[in-house]
C-alpha cells in the first residue's frame, strides 16, 4: 500500500505545536505509517528540540514536497533566519509563521504534492492580517478550496459531534438556527460519515435549542417550529436523523453511544461534553471539503509551552484520522464508479 504523504503546519511557533509533533514524529511506526512534510522552521524545531531536550530525533530538511525521505520526518522552511522564538507569548512572528506555513501547506496540497493536512494549533488574533481576515482554520480553508459549505466535526473513538453554528456569539445563535441551515449541516454530516467514515447507513442524533429540548413549546419553540420540520424533511431524504434530544440528558446517560455522529446546535453545546470525554485524542476534521483536513483539538496552549508537558495523543490521532479518511475517500471513489459494488448482498 503506498503510504499517504501528510503535509504538517507549525502552527504559532510560541505555543505546543512543535512539542505535539516532535513527540509524534519520534515514534519509528510514524514512517512506517506515512511520509511527514513539516512545514514550519528547521531553526525554530531545532530550538524546540533543545528545549525539550531531544537528542534522538531530528528533522531531514527538503526545499520541496517532491524531495521528502520516506523514512524520515522532513520539514520545509518557510521562514526567514531571523525568526525569534518567545516561548508562551502572542508574537508577530508567531502568527506570520503559522499563517507563511499554512499558505505554503495549501499550495502543495492543491498541486497534488502532499495528500492531506494536519494543522498544529493557531492563534486566532495574532494570524490576523489582510490575507487572513477569518475566524480559523476552517473559514480560511473553505474560502481557498472554493467551498460555501462545511462543517466542524470533532471525531474519536467513541463519538463524532458536529455543530449547525459554529464559531459565532452566542447572542446570535438563536437567529442562526433556521431549517435549512439544519438540513445544510445534516446533509454534509451523513455524506461525510458515508463517504470519509466507511459507515452504510449512519444514524444521527440531533440535539435540541433550548433546555429540555423545549418542553414541547414551554421553554421555547424553536424545537417544534425549525428542529422538527428538518428533521422530517432529512428523513425524507434517507438521512437517518433522530431527535431532538435535551443535551444534558443525551450526554448524561449512554444514548451519545448509540449514534454514529451528533449534530449539536451550538459550540459548546457539542463541543464542551466532547472535550470533557474525548480531551487527550479528540481531532477536529472538517467536512465538506475537496481536501483532507485534520488538527489537535486543543488550542497553543502557552501555559505549557517549553515544559514538556503537552501530550501529544490529540495531534498523533489527527494524523491517523487523516490517513484513515484519505483511503476511505480512495475506496468511496473506487466503489462509487462500480455502482455493483455498492449493492448490499443482505437486501438482496
Amino acid at each position: 500500500m503506498e503510504k499517504v504523504k501528510v503535509g504538517i503546519t507549525q502552527g504559532d511557533i510560541n505555543g505546543i505545536g512543535y512539542e505535539v509533533i516532535i513527540k509524534t514524529l519520534m515514534d519509528p511506526r510514524m514512517d512506517e505509517l506515512c511520509t511527514s512534510i513539516v512545514y514550519g522552521s528547521p531553526k525554530v524545531a531545532a530550538y524546540h528540540r533543545k528545549t525539550l531536550n531531544v537528542e534522538n530525533f531530528s528533522f531531514n530538511q527538503i526545499k520541496d514536497a517532491s524531495e521528502a525521505n520516506p523514512k524520515r520526518a522532513n520539514i520545509i522552511n518557510c521562514m526567514d533566519d531571523n525568526v525569534r522564538v518567545e516561548l508562551g507569548r502572542s508574537t508577530e512572528y508567531g502568527g506570520l509563521g503559522a499563517l507563511q506555513a499554512l499558505k505554503a501547506a495549501i499550495a502543495d496540497l492543491k498541486a497534488g504534492k502532499i495528500d492531506v493536512l494536519v494543522t498544529a494549533p493557531i492563534n486566532k488574533a495574532n494570524i490576523q492580517s489582510p490575507d487572513f481576515a477569518f475566524p480559523g482554520h476552517t473559514e480560511f480553508l473553505s474560502k481557498e478550496f472554493g467551498v460555501n459549505k462545511v462543517l466542524m466535526l470533532m471525531v474519536s473513538d467513541s463519538m463524532r459531534v458536529g455543530v449547525v453554528t459554529g464559531h459565532i456569539p452566542i447572542s446570535q445563535v438563536p437567529q442562526m438556527i433556521t431549517k435549512e441551515a439544519i438540513l445544510s449541516k445534516l446533509r454534509l454530516l451523513n455524506q461525510s460519515l458515508v463517504q470519509d467514515f466507511a459507515i452504510r447507513r449512519p444514524r444521527i442524533a440531533v440535539l435540541g435549542l433550548n433546555p429540555h429540548a423545549g418542553d414541547q413549546g414551554v421553554i421555547g419553540n424553536e424545537e417544534e417550529m425549525v428542529i422538527i420540520p428538518a428533521l422530517k424533511q432529512a428523513n425524507d431524504e434517507g438521512i437517518v436523523a433522530m431527535g431532538p434530544y435535551p443535551s444534558d440528558g443525551f450526554f448524561g446517560s449512554d444514548k451519545f453511544t448509540r449514534f454514529d455522529a451528533i449534530l449539536a446546535m451550538y459550540h459548546d453545546q457539542g463541543l464542551a461534553p466532547f472535550k470533557v470525554i474525548n480531551f487527550d485524542t479528540g481531532v477536529n476534521f472538517t467536512a465538506g471539503l475537496p481536501i483532507v483536513r485534520t488538527s489537535p483539538d486543543h488550542g497553543t496552549a502557552y501555559d505549557l509551552a517549553g515544559h514538556n508537558l503537552a501530550n501529544p495523543n490529540s495531534f498523533r490521532q489527527a494524523m491517523y484520522i487523516a490517513i484513515d479518511v484519505f483511503r476511505n475517500r480512495k475506496q468511496y471513489k473506487e466503489l462509487t464508479a462500480n455502482p455493483l459494488k455498492l449493492i448490499d448482498p443482505d437486501a438482496i
